[in-house]
Parts: C-alpha cells; sequence; structure tokens
C-alpha cells in the first residue's frame, strides 16, 4: 500500500470515528428538539416496526461479487453500491457513503475486496451502526447481466431472500435501477414508488460515462483517476459526481483554479452541491479570488448553517478588510467547542480595538488547545504594557490571520440535512390533513421542477395518502409516471385530478400523451382546457404549438 492510501485510511478512520461521536451528540440534540416542536410523543416513540416503514434507516450497501470470471467487468462491483445508495436516498433511506464503509472494512482488518459472509456482514453493520447491509453479486448469462442481492437486517440478525434484476449489458444502469427498487420493497413493503421512476431516475446517465467515473474513484494512482474522471465529463458534461470527484482530485493536487471550475459544474438540485460549494470556496480562497469564496460559503450557509462554512465566510469577509466579526460569533454559537473560531474571533476583535475581549477569547482558545503555541505568543504580546510594544518597534508582529477550516465532513451536512427535514415532518403532522396534503404536494412540486422525480413521487403518494381529493397531488403524480413513461398510470392519475376539479398540470400530461398517439383532437381539446385555467402557460401553447404543427395548421 503507497504511503498516500496509508494516510488518506488513516484519515479516514480518525475522522469518521470523531464524526460519529459528534453525530450522535446532534442527532440527540435534535430529535429532542423536534420532539418539544411538535408535542407528538408517537413520533418519538414511532419505529420501523409500528408504522415508519425503511424511512430514514441507515444502510451499508457492499460491493457485489464478480462471478463473471471476466476482469474487464470487475468495475462493476463499485457501480452497484454507487447506484443503489442513490436510489435508496431518494426513497427516504440514509445509505452510507465509500468513505464509510472503506473505514469500516480497514476497521476490521479487511480488504476493500472482501466479500463478508452472514456473520461478518453483521460485524460491519454493527461497527458502521448500520440498521442493515445489502449484499451481492452478479454473473453474465449469454449477453445478459444477472444481479442478485440480499438484505441484511441487524436489528433481527435475519437475512431476506435474494431478488434479482436481469437485462442487456447495455442497460446495466437500468438493472440495477430495478434491483434497486425490488430491495426498497423488501426493506419497506409499504413502499409505494413505482420501479420505472427508479429506472427513470437513471436514464440520463451514459454507461461509458459511468463506467469512467467508477474507474476514476478507485485507481490507486492518481494520473489513473484524473484520466479517467476528465473521460467521464467530457463524455457526460452534465454528471455531477464525476466533476465532484474531479475537482477533489484538483483539490488534493493544489490546483485550485481548476478545482473551482470543476466544483462549479455540480448543480445546486445535485446531491454533492454542498460539498462542491464549500470546497469551491476554499479553492477561491486558495487563489486569492476572496468576494467569490464569500459568495460560496455563502450559498452553502443559506442551506446549512453549520460552523465551518459559517467560519470560513468569515474567513473570506476578513481578507477583504471587512469585519468578519459577526460571522466568526455565528460559528462560536453553532460550536463553541473549537479552539480556532475562538481563536478567530480574538484576531477579529484585536482589530476593532476591543483588546479585552480579544483577550478573553484568546483564553478560551488556550483552554481548548493549551499548546498552541501561536496562541501563547498571541496574549503574552497582548498583554504586554503599550510603552513595551513602542519601545521594541521592530518586534511587533501583525496581526496573525484567522485559521481557514480545511475539511468538509459530507456525512455531518448530510445528517443535519436529514434532522432538518424530520424538524419539517414534525410541523407537517401537526396540521389537518388537507394542509399537510398541499403542503406535500407543493414541495413534491419543487423536486419535480428540479428533475428529482423519485423524492418528487414519494411527496405526492404522502399527500394522496393524507387527502386524497387532492387534485393538484394526483397530477403531480401523473406527471411524475408519465416522466418514468408509464403512460396507463399517467393516464389515470391525470384523469382522478380532472375528477377532483382538474388542474393545468392534469390536462397537459392528457394532452401530451394523446399527442405522442397521435390523437390530435383529444390532444387540441386538452391544451385548450389547460390554456383556459391559465392563457399564460408556457408548456400549454408550447403544446398547442406542437399539435398545430403536427395537424398542418
Amino acid at each position: 500500500m503507497s504511503r498516500n492510501a496509508s494516510y488518506n485510511r488513516f484519515v479516514v478512520k480518525a475522522s469518521f470515528s470523531i464524526r460519529m461521536k459528534k453525530m450522535r451528540r446532534f442527532i440527540f440534540v435534535v430529535c429532542a428538539v423536534t420532539c418539544l416542536v411538535s408535542g407528538v410523543r408517537s413520533m418519538c416513540a414511532q419505529t420501523d416496526d409500528d408504522g415508519n416503514g425503511g424511512k430514514g434507516r441507515i444502510l451499508l450497501v457492499l460491493p457485489f461479487d464478480n462471478r463473471t470470471g471476466q476482469p474487464s467487468l470487475e468495475w462493476i462491483r463499485e457501480a452497484a453500491p454507487e447506484i443503489l445508495s442513490s436510489r435508496f436516498a431518494s426513497a427516504g433511506f440514509a445509505p452510507m457513503s465509500r468513505a464509510d464503509r472503506m473505514y469500516a472494512l480497514d476497521h476490521l482488518g479487511l480488504p476493500e475486496s472482501f466479500q463478508p459472509s452472514r456473520a461478518s456482514a453483521l460485524k460491519l453493520a454493527q461497527t458502521l451502526d448500520a440498521d442493515s447491509i445489502v449484499v451481492g453479486s452478479y454473473i453474465t448469462d449469454g449477453g445478459d447481466l444477472v444481479a442478485e442481492a440480499r438484505v441484511v437486517d441487524v436489528p433481527h440478525l435475519k437475512i431476506s431472500a435474494p431478488v434479482t434484476a436481469r437485462g442487456p449489458m447495455r442497460s446495466m444502469i437500468d438493472i440495477f435501477d430495478s434491483l434497486a427498487w425490488k430491495l426498497t420493497k423488501v426493506m419497506d413493503p409499504g413502499f409505494g414508488g413505482n420501479e420505472g421512476t427508479f429506472v427513470a431516475a437513471g436514464r440520463g446517465l451514459r454507461l461509458g460515462a459511468f463506467e469512467q467515473y467508477i474507474r476514476g474513484i478507485t485507481e490507486t494512482d492518481q494520473a489513473e483517476r484524473l484520466r479517467h474522471l476528465q473521460a467521464a465529463v467530457k463524455l457526460s458534461p452534465d454528471f455531477a459526481p464525476a466533476w465532484l470527484a474531479l475537482g477533489r482530485e484538483d483539490y488534493a493536487g493544489q490546483k485550485y483554479t481548476q478545482a473551482a471550475d470543476a466544483f462549479a459544474k455540480v448543480g445546486r438540485n445535485d446531491a454533492g452541491s454542498l460539498e462542491a460549494g464549500f470546497y469551491r470556496g476554499l479553492s477561491l480562497l486558495f487563489s486569492g479570488q476572496y468576494p467569490q469564496a464569500e459568495t460560496a460559503f455563502a450559498e452553502v450557509a443559506r442551506i446549512l448553517p453549520l460552523a465551518e462554512v459559517l467560519n470560513n465566510e468569515g474567513v473570506a469577509e476578513s481578507r477583504q478588510g471587512h469585519d468578519g466579526t459577526e460571522m466568526f460569533r455565528k460559528a462560536l454559537a453553532a460550536d463553541p467547542n473549537v479552539a480556532d473560531y475562538h481563536f478567530n474571533l480574538a484576531v477579529s476583535l484585536n482589530r476593532r480595538g476591543l483588546k479585552t475581549d480579544a483577550i478573553a477569547e484568546l483564553q478560551r482558545s488556550l483552554k481548548l488547545r493549551p499548546n498552541d503555541s501561536e496562541a501563547q505568543d498571541l496574549l503574552a504580546e497582548w498583554k504586554s504594557p503599550p510603552a513595551a510594544t513602542v519601545a521594541g518597534a521592530d518586534d511587533v508582529h501583525a496581526d496573525p490571520l484567522e485559521r481557514i477550516v480545511r475539511t468538509f465532513d459530507a456525512r455531518a451536512f448530510r445528517q443535519a440535512a436529514v434532522m432538518m427535514d424530520k424538524m419539517e415532518e414534525a410541523r407537517l403532522a401537526e396540521l389537518p390533513p388537507r394542509q399537510r396534503a398541499e403542503k406535500l404536494s407543493s414541495q413534491a412540486e419543487e423536486y419535480l421542477n428540479r428533475g428529482l422525480i423519485l423524492e418528487a413521487e414519494r411527496l405526492y403518494q404522502q399527500a394522496v395518502t393524507d387527502d386524497g381529493s387532492l387534485a393538484e397531488a394526483h397530477a403531480g403524480l401523473a406527471a411524475v409516471r408519465e416522466r418514468a413513461g408509464d403512460v396507463a398510470s399517467a393516464r389515470k392519475e391525470a384523469e382522478a385530478s380532472l375528477a377532483l376539479g382538474g388542474t393545468v398540470q392534469a390536462y397537459l400530461v392528457l394532452g401530451r400523451i394523446d399527442l405522442a398517439a397521435g390523437h390530435l383532437d383529444e390532444a387540441g381539446r386538452n391544451a385548450a382546457q389547460a390554456l383556459q385555467l391559465d392563457p399564460r402557460s408556457r408548456e400549454a401553447q408550447d403544446l398547442k404549438r406542437q399539435i398545430d404543427a403536427k395537424a398542418g395548421k
């Protein structure tokens, strides 16, 4: 193993241990607040066994066993957990990252290629506090790829029956999307998601780009990692995970301008947007682009104002000659037990001439980190009589720069987002069913507009469960099913919406379905109804133009 690889594993292992302790404390506090805010005791006592299904369950998906006998297909080992974890997250589960899995294997003294037995899989889950583990394998059968998987239920010490999915090799992503849906139904039998929606979620990804991405994140040689990742983004310029991985490589190589450009390609709607925004801020900070760095950190803080983000936003402000005191105070309020945040606030206060307050903050920093030589020297200097400082003018030291937090705890950010969702669910639980359904439908529409159809489907279904008479929820489900290619279900939901009063979206779905089927008269009537409800609807206007063009008008 190379020195870099050993160091990286050491960092992963150390940081994981620390962040697990932090996150357990964080989860306890937020859950307690959630229960107090909601006032609904049953929510705090609810478990998977009494109706919560699989929502929020912590999963670990292990690499699949390559039983094809073909080394060229070895990359699919890592492709499987990447696809499954992505779909599980969209379905409401909490899958662990590849870094967490690597830590667990290393912690148990096992190689990355290890294929666990039932007993060792349970040990892995217990090491990572996971509720379930997904293990699987794949073979080739003629021109088809056949994937099989089981779910290890850790609390109940049992393993599920195998589930399989198969198809032509060129449809590998579809195969694992289908497998993800079947596994979701095993873990949460009440899950109402449509298999077609799972498959549609991965439809825009080119297989060649995905293979290059997987090879790029698993290669041991940095030059090879870069080569594969650059090939991935060239083949699929909108593939956010590849841009994120490429940005990490450039950042690690101190190519900060290139790193900032790569991180900028990760959109706000992508799963890695917070991490990309944080490291883009750092890349801009280290390349001297302070205003842009401040903006990058501020965009992340608007979603999750965690201490490390607020601290770095304050650093970016101070590098421009502005006062970062307020941001450093916010960072301390978010996490008062970090010495560097007290140090930064002390430096900022001293610049403003608030020497007494600055000394108090520096003392708090030293209490948390007694061996900080820079803080010790600074405290001695600040406590020196003014006359001594003037007499030795040549010995006067400029104020040190504020300290930057250089690492992003992606797991902590994801868990914080989950906890915020829990708090929102608690607030929703207090609403009457109709209002709750309307709120869920509105949130689902936002997901749908961002192209996150799995998330949208889940919320629309919850809305229909709360109040089946909400026309907007049925219309939203119709739009989801239309995108997933389930025409029959899309038509059914659209017609259900119209029976409840009708919406523009329901008429549009029916109009597009009829147009695709060549039923121009029906399509025209639906487009006209949509325009009658909303004459300014661009979608309805576009649909009418398409119908007219096909009819030769």
